[in-house]
């Protein structure tokens, strides 16, 4: 893409975001073909929005979740810092079709992974990373029928990031824990509403961490040194409506909290 159509891309998309309003996909002329393209787009859009980078979210970790957004693997998104939340923060559903919560482990980032050559290994990245949060994301889409948009789409919309409100920091010894099998339960206004683990997420949170930063290096960026990065949900998305309350509870790494209004 040339860099005017990046440019009218991420307008479109970024008024469409301010708006909470949404498009049926983007014009032929600006409209992304590859993953390449749609992270230039991911960039424009945030440098037309005067937003800073808190770091990433990746979408897509499961098979189930690929083959629902038609898509052949792994999408990178980025998070905007304005839209990281404390806990039990409300969020306003006002103009999300989406209308879901994910469970997520994210990891924060100590040290820098720049591009390289050669991929990183899971324990290289594992060992880059100074800590490890628990979170809720709140994930949205631009686009209609986002499970039509197709991979560029999707990629170039911040892989349907939105709000994402950060639990503390893992005060247990996570290092040594196994994440595929830590167990993750969900309640909706005080009932059990799903449960799931870490395997849900590219087989292991840690495996979607090196995913990523991978992915990232393929396309010039890197993870820098304080990122967040989540990794996708541990439980099938779960539905919210205005009023209720979801507590997502990690076990002994902790509970997050989010209202919706």
């Amino acid at each position: 893409m040339n860099r005017d159509a990046i440019k009218q891309a991420a307008t479109i998309l970024r008024q469409h975001w301010d708006a909470g309003t949404r498009i049926d996909e983007l014009p032929p002329a600006c409209r992304p073909a590859d993953r390449a393209s749609g992270y230039a787009i991911q960039t424009e859009m945030l440098r037309q929005a005067g937003q800073e980078s808190a770091g990433w979210k990746i979408a897509a970790t499961s098979a189930a979740g690929q083959a629902h957004i038609a898509v052949d693997g792994p999408l990178a998104g980025r998070l905007w810092r304005s839209r990281v939340l404390a806990p039990g923060a409300t969020v306003s559903l006002r103009g999300n079709g989406m209308r879901v919560i994910e469970a997520e482990f994210a990891f924060r980032m100590g040290r820098p992974l720049p591009p390289r050559a050669t991929p990183y290994a899971v324990a290289e990245v594992v060992a880059a990373a100074s800590g490890l949060h628990i979170g809720m994301e709140i994930p949205d889409s631009r686009y209609a029928n986002f499970v039509q948009a197709g991979m560029a789409q999707l990629i170039a919309d911040n892989a349907c990031a939105s709000w994402y409100i950060l639990g503390a920091e893992v005060t247990q010894p996570w290092r040594e824990r196994d994440l595929v099998t830590h167990a993750v339960t969900a309640y909706r206004n005080g009932a059990l509403a799903a449960q799931g683990d870490g395997s849900a997420v590219l087989g292991d949170p840690r495996a979607a961490l090196a995913w990523i930063a991978n992915e990232l290096a393929t396309h010039g960026e890197g993870l820098k040194a304080g990122e967040l990065v989540t990794t996708g949900t541990c439980i099938k998305p779960l539905p919210v409506a205005e009023g209720d309350e979801v507590v997502l509870d990690f076990g002994d790494f902790g509970r997050v909290a989010g209202r919706f209004a």
